[in-house]
C-alpha cells in the first residue's frame, strides 16, 4: 500500500507516524516544501519574548528520526497538482526544479495554511509574519534597534505577540478593525476583561481601524496606513489570520468551504474516495456545528493521528468532536473557553440560559486568593451544559472539567454537586465550578 502525504509540519507528520505504526508494511511518503517537519508554531510568540531560548524545543520530530521509522521524506519538494482519477501527484523538487509523478493508493492532504498578507509595502524588510522559526529569528535579531512595533490583527497570534513584546519593554500598538477582542471565542463579559487587562499590561490599541497598506521609505515600512490614520512604526507584525493552502487543487469534486478549507467527515475522509485531509487546510467535526474550521495545533495533531490510523485500516474510527476549546494569556491573567458561547447558541436558535459568576480560586486564609469569573451556557429545558468560559489570574485550568462535562452532557445541577478535590491552597470547600452550577437557576 502506497500512502502519500502532502505536508509534514503538523498533521502530516502525525498521519505518517501513526500510519507506519499501524501498518508497518505500508510505504509511507511525506512531501514537504520546507527542510523540516513537526514544527509547533504556537511557541513562536513566547520564543520571541524570551520565555525560552532553544528553538529546537518547538520541533517534535526531526527528518532523520522520521526516516528511521521507515518513512520516506521528500523535503524541499512541492506538490503542484493532483490527478485524482489516476491517483497521481505531480511533484517539483525545489532544489533542482525537476518535476516527476508519484502514484498513491491512499492520499492525505495536510498542506496547512498561509498567513494572510496584502497591501502595498507588506513585503518590506521590517514587516513580519509569525509562522516559521525564521520569522521570529529575523525579528529577534532586530529587537535591539527597534522600539515602536505595530501588530496588525488582534486574534490569538496578534495578542500573544503583542503581550510578549510589551513584556520585554517594546512600545506596541495593535490595529484592530473591531471594537472588541476575540468575540468569536468569548462573550462580552470575558472579552471586556481581556481588553482591560491587555491595556493594563501596556498594549495600546487602535480599535475600529481597518488596515490598508504601509507607508514606506525604500524597503522599510515607516507607518501603517488604516482607513482612519497613519501609525508610525519601526517594525510591524501581520496577524490577520490564515488562508488554507488548497488553491493548487482545482478539482471541483473536492468539496471545500468558502475560505478554501477541505470538508472532511468525522473520519477525516474528503469527498473523493481514498483521499483524506487534516490540519489547517481542512475542517474538523464539531459537536454542535458542521464544517467547523479553526487553525489550531490541537486539531492538527488529533486529526492527524486519527487519519493516520484510518488511512491504512478497513475499520474507520470517528473523531469524538471538537468543542472549539481555546486559551490565551494576557500579562498575569488568562482566559479560556470551550463549547458554545452565548452568541453562538443564539445564532443556532437554541433554547438556552446563561450564568455568569464571580468566585474565589482558593481559601482566604492563605496567600494568593484571587477572583475567578465563570460563565456557563446551558440548555433551558434539559439543563445540559453547552459551553463555558473562565477568566482569572489563577485556576482557569478548571476549563478542562467543563470540556469533559460538555462532552458527556453533564447538567448544571450535577456540576453544582460534583466532587471536586478540596485543599485550601487550590480551592474553597465549594469549588468555583460548584458555585457556577448552583447559581444556574
Amino acid at each position: 500500500m502506497n500512502i502519500l502525504i502532502i505536508g509534514g509540519i503538523a498533521a502530516g507528520a502525525s498521519v505518517a507516524a501513526k500510519a507506519k505504526r499501524t501498518n508497518p508494511e505500508a510505504n509511507v511518503t511525506i512531501i514537504e516544501k520546507n527542510d523540516y517537519l513537526s514544527f509547533g508554531a504556537c511557541g513562536l510568540p513566547y520564543y520571541l519574548g524570551g520565555e525560552f531560548d532553544n528553538a529546537d524545543r518547538m520541533y517534535a520530530r526531526s527528518i532523520e528520526k522520521t526516516k528511521e521509522q521507515g518513512i520516506e521524506v521528500l523535503s524541499r519538494h512541492e506538490a503542484l497538482s493532483i490527478d485524482f482519477d489516476n491517483k497521481k501527484v505531480n511533484i517539483k523538487n525545489l532544489e533542482n526544479s525537476e518535476e516527476f509523478e508519484r502514484v498513491y493508493d491512499k492520499l492525505a492532504i495536510c498542506t496547512g495554511a498561509t498567513p494572510v498578507v496584502f497591501g502595498e509595502g507588506s513585503d518590506s524588510e521590517n514587516v513580519f509574519t509569525m509562522v516559521k522559526e525564521d520569522d521570529a529569528n529575523r525579528l529577534k535579531a532586530k529587537l535591539d534597534e527597534i522600539e515602536n512595533i505595530v501588530v496588525i490583527g488582534a486574534g490569538f497570534i496578534g495578542l500573544e505577540v503583542a503581550e510578549q513584546l510589551v513584556s520585554i519593554g517594546k512600545n506596541v500598538t495593535v490595529v484592530h478593525r473591531e471594537n472588541d477582542l476575540l468575540k468569536n471565542i468569548f462573550d462580552d463579559e470575558i472579552s471586556e476583561m481581556i481588553k482591560e487587562k491587555a491595556i493594563e499590561h501596556g498594549i495600546k490599541f487602535k480599535f475600529g481601524n481597518t488596515y490598508e497598506s504601509f507607508k514606506t521609505d525604500g524597503n522599510k515600512a515607516i507607518a501603517v496606513i488604516t482607513d482612519k490614520e497613519e501609525i508610525p512604526c519601526d517594525a510591524a507584525v501581520m496577524a490577520l489570520g490564515f488562508r488554507p493552502n488548497t488553491s493548487f487543487i482545482d478539482d471541483s469534486r473536492l468539496e471545500k468551504i468558502k475560505n478554501g478549507a477541505i470538508i472532511v467527515d468525522d473520519c477525516g475522509r474528503t469527498s473523493i474516495e481514498d483521499v483524506y485531509s487534516a490540519g489547517d487546510c481542512a475542517t474538523v467535526h464539531n459537536k454542535f456545528t458542521n464544517n467547523f474550521y479553526a487553525a489550531l495545533a490541537t486539531y492538527a495533531n488529533k486529526m492527524g493521528r486519527l487519519v493516520g490510523e484510518n488511512i491504512v485500516s478497513e475499520n474507520q474510527k470517528s473523531y469524538i468532536g471538537a468543542l472549539g476549546s481555546s486559551s490565551i494569556k494576557v500579562g498575569e491573567y488568562g482566559a479560556t473557553s470551550t463549547g458554545l458561547t452565548e452568541e453562538k447558541a443564539k445564532e443556532l436558535g437554541l433554547n438556552y440560559k446563561a450564568t455568569f459568576i464571580k468566585a474565589k480560586n482558593q481559601t482566604s486564609y492563605l496567600k494568593g486568593q484571587e477572583d475567578i469569573f465563570i460563565k456557563l451556557i446551558y440548555d433551558k429545558e434539559t439543563r445540559v451544559i453547552l459551553g463555558g468560559q473562565i477568566f482569572g489570574k489563577k485556576g482557569i485550568e478548571r476549563i478542562t472539567a467543563l470540556v469533559v462535562a460538555i462532552h458527556k452532557e453533564v447538567t448544571v445541577d450535577e456540576l453544582g454537586f460534583m466532587d471536586f478535590p478540596y485543599s485550601p491552597p487550590f480551592s474553597p470547600t465549594w469549588d468555583p465550578l460548584n458555585v457556577a452550577g448552583n447559581a444556574s437557576k
